[in-house]
């Protein structure tokens, strides 16, 4: 197989290392690009981090942010997976993905099904590490997330449905920590901050893809925005913040919570203004920031419960 790196690819990555026959399994599960498990993980944790809003964070949330961890990991990498079973022949006629391991030959369509599985297994042991109520969540979006990569076919809005599936982490975190039978209702503006924010972010990134897309008839809201793309990415981005300040406020989240957010708001806006649709890498650049972003708003909201936790260790 080719050696090829694609250019969102980390340069130097653990997975470098790896014997040559496993390499193209772990760019199927894009483990060489970790920002895709990142933003997933992302939501969960915030979901769990403002539900624990006025108790403190408990010993088990340790076990639940775990579980997130290797869940985002396992359940992104079999969503990519599935994503190039499916997209194989289109993604031979696109460049940046035409060395990808399945269009390449480098994995059989057989071999890819059965990565597929092995996937959903690890993800399946990060699940039964959950409460009832986030494993219930957590299963409900199951066929969002198998009809996301027919998306991209049949709207112009696929990064919404991207969207709805990579923010359920914000919903399942939530159902973590619920104290009763309900998912709160911050979880719920929270999720729905998220996927303004995806929204946002993948069509900074999707910005990469326009010229091949329109060759091939992919939809995608880069295109569909065409050269308003700054306006509507900096609406969303400003929705997103708007319903993270409606989380907080449902929390009655204090000062120090209130500022760290509208620092990620001033960290989107100068993410923003770096892209230059006329440079493909600017685009990439930006869309990777997000972690950063991301992982800001998580600390909003995790300042008052971390403080909550602490307070006793620090004699107040």
């Amino acid at each position: 197989m080719s050696d090829h790196k694609p250019a969102d690819a980390l340069s130097r990555h653990w997975t470098d290392a790896l014997p040559r026959g496993l390499k193209p399994y772990a760019q199927l599960s894009r483990l060489d690009r970790p920002i895709g498990w990142q933003l997933l993980l992302l939501p969960c944790l915030m979901g769990l981090a403002i539900a624990r809003t006025g108790y403190g964070f408990y010993g088990q949330d340790v076990r639940f942010a775990l579980a997130f961890l290797f869940g985002a990991i396992a359940m992104r990498g079999a969503g990519c997976t599935y994503n190039d079973i499916l997209d194989r022949d289109i993604d031979a006629k696109v460049e940046r993905t035409r060395l990808r391991p399945l269009p390449s030959g480098a994995v059989s369509l057989k071999a890819a099904w059965a990565w597929l599985l092995a996937q959903c297994g690890v993800g399946l042991i990060a699940l039964l590490m959950l409460p009832r109520l986030a494993q219930i969540t957590a299963l409900i979006a199951i066929p969002l997330v198998a009809l996301y990569p027919l998306m991209k076919r049949i709207t112009w809005w696929p990064q919404a449905w991207l969207g709805i599936v990579f923010s359920w982490g914000a919903l399942v975190g939530g159902a973590t920590a619920a104290q009763d039978a309900a998912i709160p209702s911050e979880a719920v503006a929270l999720y729905t901050g998220c996927i303004a924010w995806t929204i946002g972010y993948d069509t900074i990134y999707a910005l990469q893809d326009r010229e091949d897309d329109a060759l091939i008839g992919v939809r995608s809201t880069a295109r569909l925005f065409g050269g308003r793309w700054f306006v509507w990415i900096a609406a969303f981005y400003a929705l997103a913040l708007a319903f993270w300040g409606v989380a907080m406020g449902f929390v009655g989240a204090g000062l120090p919570g209130v500022a760290t957010l509208s620092a990620s708001g001033v960290m989107m806006w100068f993410n923003l203004r770096s892209v230059d649709d006329a440079r493909p890498h600017t685009a990439l650049q930006a869309f990777k920031r997000n972690a950063l972003i991301g992982a800001a708003v998580l600390l909003a909201f995790a300042l008052e419960p971390a403080w909550r936790t602490l307070r006793p260790f620090l004699g107040d």
